[in-house]
This record gives C-alpha cells, sequence and structure tokens, in this order.
C-alpha cells in the first residue's frame, strides 16, 4: 500500500518518449503540428466533459487523437484534466494516483495537483495503490505532450491508472471521482479499440463498442463487449484495452439526460503507412458534452447532399439489388454522430411515406438509410413504394434533439417543437412542421397527436406524460 502522506517529491520520468512519440522536443512540437493540421476537425464546443481518445504511437492513432483534443477549443481552461487508463503493466484492485511528483514530457513538466490526488487517496481507499503503476504504464504519458501542445494555458493533471477488472470495484472509483466530474474539470479516457483482427473486421467490432459507448449505458456498453466476444473473430484480443475506464466514464456520467457521446472519428492501424492489414489496433475518437439548451442542429450544404444521396440510393438498391450499401468515402464525421431522424416521402405534395426514430445510438447516417427504405416500404398506411413512384418522390429528413419533459404546454413552440405524448403503454408523435402545415393551435396539436398517434382520445394529453423535441427540417434543393 501506498501512504498518501508521502512528503519526497518524485517527479514521473517519461517512459514512452522515443518509442510512441519522438523523445526530441523540436521533433516532437512538429509531428504534433502536423497531426493537428490533418485530423479531422469537428465543431468545437465549450462544453465538453470528456474525450476517450488512443494512446498508441503516433504515427499509428496520432491524427485520431488529435481529432478527439480538437473537439475542445485550444484557449478552454480547466481546474483538473484528469487522465485516467487502464494498466497494461500490473494488475491490482482498485486504481493508482500518481500523487508524488509532476510528469515529465520532452516539453517539459507537466504539473500534477498533488492536493486533489491526496485527497482523493486519504478519502477513497479503492486509489490507495503503489506510484509504481505509472511508472511503465504509456496510456497515460502518451497523451500528457498532447495537452502541453494543445491547450493554451494547460491545467493541472490527475493521472489515474486502473488495475481491476471488476465491475464492483469500477463502480467505486466512479463514486469516489463523481464529486469531480463537473463542467470545471475535463476527463480524458485513454484507450485503444480492437487489437489484432483483420482491417474490416476490425472496422466492424470498432463501431459495435463505439455505439456502445454512445448509448451512455453500462450495459449495452458490456453487451457489446459480449457480443464481439461471441463471434470469435480471428486474432481479437480485446474489443477496447481501456474497458474499464471507458466503463469509469459511463458511470460517471449515467443518469445525466443533459449529456451526449458524439462519436467523431475512427481509424486503425491499417491505416497508417506502417502498418498491414493482416492485424490492425482500432482507435475511436470520442466526445461526450453537455447538451445546449435551445441550441439548433446545423448542417452544411455537403452534409444535406449527403444525407438525401443515402436516403435515396437505399431506396434504389432495394429495387435493383439487395445488397448494401457503401458509404461515401469523404463521408462527414458529423453524420456519423447518433441522431434520431425521420424520413418523410411525398408525391405531389401529399404524403406518402413517413417512418424514423427518435432518439437512436446509432449513427444518424444509418438512421436515415434505416428510415428511408421503412417510409418506402414499411409504411402501414402505405402500399410499397413503386419504382415509377419513386422517380416522382419528394425527400424529406427531419433530424431530432434530445427530449424534454414539460409541465405546462406554454412551453411548446409551433414550429420549432414536435411533440411526444406518453400515457401507460401507449405513444404516440407528431414532427414539429405538421401543426404549422395545418395551421394548427397547440391545442390541437395536442389532441391530434393524442388522438390519430397515441390512441389516447382527443383529450388523453391532459393526463399524460408530455414532451417536446426540436428538430431540423432538411428539404433538397430543387434542381
Amino acid at each position: 500500500m501506498d501512504a498518501f502522506s508521502q512528503i519526497k517529491t518524485i517527479d514521473r520520468q517519461p517512459a514512452a518518449a522515443g518509442r510512441f512519440y519522438s523523445a526530441d522536443k523540436e521533433t516532437l512540437s512538429k509531428d504534433l503540428s502536423k497531426l493537428f493540421l490533418e485530423c479531422t476537425k469537428t465543431t468545437q464546443s465549450k462544453n465538453v466533459r470528456a474525450i476517450i481518445t488512443p494512446h498508441a504511437g503516433y504515427v499509428f492513432s496520432g491524427k485520431t487523437a488529435a481529432s478527439a483534443f480538437s473537439a475542445i477549443p485550444s484557449n478552454a481552461t480547466f481546474s483538473n484534466i484528469f487522465i485516467i487508463g487502464s494498466s497494461h503493466v500490473m494488475s491490482f484492485d482498485g486504481a493508482s494516483i500518481y500523487h508524488t511528483g509532476d510528469f515529465i514530457t520532452p516539453l517539459g513538466k507537466m504539473p500534477v495537483n498533488r492536493e486533489t490526488a491526496n485527497k482523493l487517496l486519504k478519502e477513497n481507499r479503492v486509489f490507495n495503490f503503489p506510484v509504481t503503476a505509472h511508472l511503465q504504464e504509456h496510456s497515460i504519458e502518451v497523451q500528457v505532450p498532447f495537452i502541453q501542445y494543445y491547450f493554451k494555458q494547460p491545467s493541472e493533471i490527475v493521472p489515474i491508472v486502473i488495475g481491476t477488472q471488476k465491475e464492483s470495484t469500477i463502480k467505486q472509483i466512479a463514486e469516489a471521482l463523481r464529486p469531480y466530474f463537473i463542467p470545471e474539470n475535463l476527463f480524458i479516457i485513454s484507450s485503444d479499440f480492437s487489437h489484432y483482427p483483420p482491417y474490416q473486421e476490425a472496422v466492424e467490432a470498432d463501431k459495435e463498442t463505439a455505439l456502445g459507448l454512445a448509448s451512455g449505458k453500462p450495459a449495452v456498453f458490456l453487451e457489446a463487449l459480449e457480443k464481439n466476444a461471441r463471434k470469435r473473430v480471428k486474432g481479437l484480443v480485446t474489443s477496447m484495452c481501456g474497458w474499464t475506464s471507458g466503463l469509469t466514464l459511463l458511470y460517471l456520467a449515467e443518469g445525466d439526460d443533459n449529456l451526449q457521446y458524439n462519436l467523431l472519428d475512427y481509424s486503425n492501424s491499417g491505416d497508417s503507412q506502417y502498418g498491414g492489414k493482416e492485424e490492425v489496433v482500432g482507435y475511436n475518437a470520442i466526445s461526450l458534452t453537455e447538451r445546449s439548451v435551445g441550441a439548433t442542429l446545423s448542417f452544411s450544404e455537403k452534409e444535406k447532399e449527403q444525407l438525401f444521396s443515402l436516403a435515396k440510393k437505399s431506396i434504389q438498391t432495394r429495387f435493383d439489388n439487395p445488397v448494401k450499401l457503401p458509404l461515401p468515402d469523404n463521408l462527414s464525421p458529423h453524420l456519423s454522430e447518433p441522431m434520431g431522424a425521420f424520413v418523410t416521402l411525398k408525391i405531389d405534395g401529399a404524403l406518402r411515406g413517413c417512418i424514423g426514430r427518435f432518439v437512436s445510438a446509432d449513427p444518424l447516417y444509418e438512421v436515415v438509410q434505416a428510415s428511408a427504405i421503412s417510409s418506402a416500404f414499411g409504411d402501414p398506411r402505405f402500399a410499397p413504394l413503386s419504382k415509377d413512384e419513386f422517380n416522382k418522390t419528394e425527400f424529406e429528413i427531419t433530424v431530432l434533439g434530445p427530449l424534454k419533459q414539460i409541465h405546462d404546454i406554454s412551453e411548446i413552440v409551433l414550429g420549432k417543437h414536435g411533440i411526444y405524448i406518453k400515457k401507460d403503454m401507449r405513444s404516440g408523435t407528431m414532427l414539429p412542421q405538421v401543426a404549422t402545415e395545418n395551421h394548427w393551435t397547440k391545442e390541437q396539436f395536442l389532441g391530434y397527436t393524442a388522438r390519430d398517434k397515441a390512441g389516447i382520445g382527443w383529450d388523453g394529453w391532459k393526463n399524460a406524460e408530455l414532451y417536446i423535441y426540436e428538430g431540423v427540417v432538411l428539404e433538397e434543393k430543387k434542381k
């Protein structure tokens, strides 16, 4: 056991420099500059609470790691940056916090918040394990140069290595960290994903794992890991080497409906010029952000074109050849974020099909593909769409924001909010544009939804659960 009151200062010296990244300060700075220049960038948010980022050699995973950091404004400031990794070196029934000194890299000294570290040690025996767990562990170290290079005002770090695989102990770690899981602190979860399957199998396994994380539910995540294991993929040793660190984050964020996971970027070692395709390691960049109240979903013209193209080609493929569609090579990362969506089909202005999902752990592009097919061939109100009708079909895609329960209908803004009504086992919804298209009042909007969608009668909404959600309606450009 390690005494938290140890006074002697011992800085943690670099163990991965020269192996995972350059040991030369100038070369390392140039490498990081190039990674941030070439990485996939998404819309930055001041509301990032955590990122999941890889920790392999920079030539393999550096761009994906840079994508994760790039989701945060470089001028953002935090009270602490908690870096959590799962031990590759030793096992022990808890976690180890480095508290005896600072972290040293070729870019200089990265201060450790020893006051916070010692407080955690003093109050939680689950952290009372030797700092020697850090000395050869690379998962924490490789994140430090990214922090030093990227942030204009780097915060103090709290380095934590998890040595257990017991879910009950992971819950204890999360509970101990919960008081620190606040907007003022940033949590970095250091983990690679699949280890050593062939290239395509890695892509599929890593997607399964990432969507499990994006669900925000520990049980769904653990089932994703089990599902990958049951497939007995050749060479697959683990779906996520830092799964215990990912699970810690899920426990920390569980139950907070104001938080959402965003899939930012993906690659594997087979994408690097230094890696082969037979045995690869996967890398995901994921952020956890606070939902912005009143925020408006927005999409670029290119992203809109890609969504409409996917919707149309999904239906066209069903006519021509029932083979799964390949994705465009330049698919926007924004379209891989988990979102709900509805696809509406019209012919000469008349409804011809409308099906979708409210919320989904699946990427938006997949929801649009599936909803387009269901709207064309699975809407029970209409016969399946014919080839002749397809050529005359107009497409409308509605992308949905999160549900918010309301207790007063004055919160409904017609044209902005869709409504979802739930009573016992019955529920129904209408999209935001339906009210304005029909020139309804709020009471009519609620009445029609309650009667025609939820099946609880015109006044059924008055003693039902009411939810609103925002939706952005995408309309195809007329050519």
